[in-house]
């Protein structure tokens, strides 16, 4: 093979390991962790809580804080070496090729500003837009992410809006700066099911338009069977299976994984049919 015609992965992870260490001991939040992203692809990462799919989206953004460390592993960015990357760097990186949405926008959202100042700051650190510029890029991203009158919602503050409006602010600060790749941590927990399906369908819309990959984190199959190519199963801070999505729900090889998808509710269950309870350990 000519290595002069190979082109790296968007994110490639290799081994990765993240540790929190406390007064009792070393816990293992993400261990040995592997995997890659190419361009345009959507990879679901699902697992109970607590299995360390957060922490390994919080790793990839270098974003690990005390008493938390990544301890080993390298996670490449279209070849570039985030471990060893700069502060300076990984801000330049952050929203320009790479950014997060977190699962409760009303905790991430600044409630002492107005959405479209927090709009605004990052463009202006990214694109280098000040002033009228900068606004009218929020404005344009609020109307892209389908937020009504968005001239008037620009000048709106967190709490004067709804919680899915909330989530839609925080999409739109996120792809204000068009990143290559968006990871999207429970994006629709916090949000009632009509709700949720409306921002799954902003998502995939925003993804087919902008051929964006997408790392998506969720507890919920159903989920990522509408959302993803790919699927990796996450339990104890370790990867247990990985395969294309219909793939696995077809032939699903991991004990923990057949747990998961036998735990899902069915319509056709008898009434006051108890919940299916992961049992697998």
């Amino acid at each position: 093979m000519n290595d002069s015609h190979y082109s790296p992965p968007l994110l490639e992870v290799r081994e990765l390991a993240t540790s929190f260490f406390t007064d009792e001991g070393e816990v293992k939040a993400v261990d040995n962790v592997s995997f890659t992203i190419e361009d345009g692809e959507s990879v679901g990462i699902v697992g109970e809580s607590g299995s360390g799919k957060s922490v390994t989206a919080l790793s990839v953004m270098q974003m690990v804080s005390r008493p938390g460390r990544i301890t080993a592993g390298e996670i490449y960015l279209r070849g570039e070496d985030l471990r060893a990357a700069r502060p300076r760097r990984l801000e330049e990186l952050r929203g320009s090729a790479i950014a997060l949405i977190f699962q409760e926008p009303m905790t991430s959202l600044d409630p002492l500003y107005t959405i479209g100042n927090q709009i605004t700051e990052a463009i202006t650190r990214h694109q280098k837009l000040k002033g009228q510029a900068a606004r009218a890029c929020a404005i344009a991203s609020l109307r892209s992410v389908g937020i009504p009158e968005p001239e008037k919602r620009v000048d709106s503050y967190p709490h004067e809006l709804s919680g899915g409006m909330r989530q839609r602010v925080m999409i739109a600060i996120a792809l204000s700066c068009n990143p290559s790749l968006l990871i999207a941590d429970e994006p629709t927990t916090a949000l009632d099911v009509t709700v949720q399906a409306r921002i799954l369908d902003l998502l995939r819309d925003i993804r087919n338009s902008r051929q964006m990959a997408l790392m998506l984190i969720t507890h919920n199959l159903g989920i990522v069977a509408e959302m993803c190519d790919r699927v990796i199963v996450m339990h104890q801070g370790r990867i247990v299976e990985h395969k294309p999505v219909v793939e696995l729900f077809e032939n699903p090889e991991h004990p923990y994984t057949k747990a998961l998808l036998a735990s899902i509710p069915r319509l056709s269950s008898p009434p006051k049919t108890p919940l299916p309870v992961v049992q697998w350990t």
